[in-house]
């Protein structure tokens, strides 16, 4: 039974571990990193060809147009 919870302990500690060295997540104010993404059309889209434009806002639709 003892080895039960100290390979149950190890595991969580192992995950905890895991999600704290995930990437940083970005805050309000923060620059975003380069990314491209498929538009409606499945054209790629990059984020830096809209720089210099004003102010970029990124919404992620959940479903199919």
């Amino acid at each position: 039974m003892k080895l039960i919870y100290a390979l149950l302990l190890v595991i969580i500690s192992c995950s905890v571990t895991a999600a704290q060295s995930a990437k940083p997540v970005l805050k309000t104010g923060d620059k975003a990193p380069e990314f491209a993404l498929p538009d409606s059309d499945g054209n790629s889209v990059k984020l830096s060809d809209y720089t210099g434009r004003g102010p970029v806002v990124v919404i992620f639709y959940r479903g199919y147009w």
